[in-house]
């Protein structure tokens, strides 16, 4: 199958199933997606094979859509990571995304920068009682070294 193939066979099946700014949105994405992995080394054969049918992939993205309750998977993720396995099954060396939605990457930013303050705060804590009488004795000795 080839790219246009796919991406024909891919806005066939979403049509009617979503609406029609979101039909375009997943074609841009998978154009995109396409491109960008043809860039790293892939052949269009490979990509296309690794994707696997435009028709069950068109099923997922509606279904992704019904179970977030909007018209694409795809409007609300902000973060993307990518790890290198989809299509090994198939002997290929695609890509798999995962997408994480924002909310969830501030709230793990959040809890990390809560985790470090807490860890400052206890070292500080601990070595507090140390260091200011160590401070204290240093002040004192310099003051009446200068007397």
């Amino acid at each position: 199958m080839t790219r246009k193939e796919f991406i024909e066979t891919l806005q066939k099946a979403l049509t009617g199933g979503l609406s029609n700014s979101s039909v375009n949105e997943n074609i841009r994405y998978y154009q995109d997606y396409i491109d960008m992995q043809i860039r790293s080394g892939q052949s269009e054969e490979e990509v296309i094979a690794n994707l696997g049918d435009p028709r069950l992939l068109a099923k997922t993205i509606m279904e992704a859509g019904k179970h977030e309750g909007r018209g694409s998977g795809y409007e609300q993720y902000e973060e993307v990571y990518e790890e290198g396995s989809m299509g090994k099954e198939r002997g290929g060396f695609g890509s798999r995304i995962y997408h994480m939605p924002g909310w969830l990457f501030g709230l793990i930013v959040a809890v990390i920068l809560i985790i470090i303050i807490g860890i400052l705060g206890s070292v500080l804590s601990v070595l507090l009682p140390i260091i200011l009488p160590v401070l204290l004795v240093v002040l004192l000795v310099r003051y009446f070294r200068n007397r």
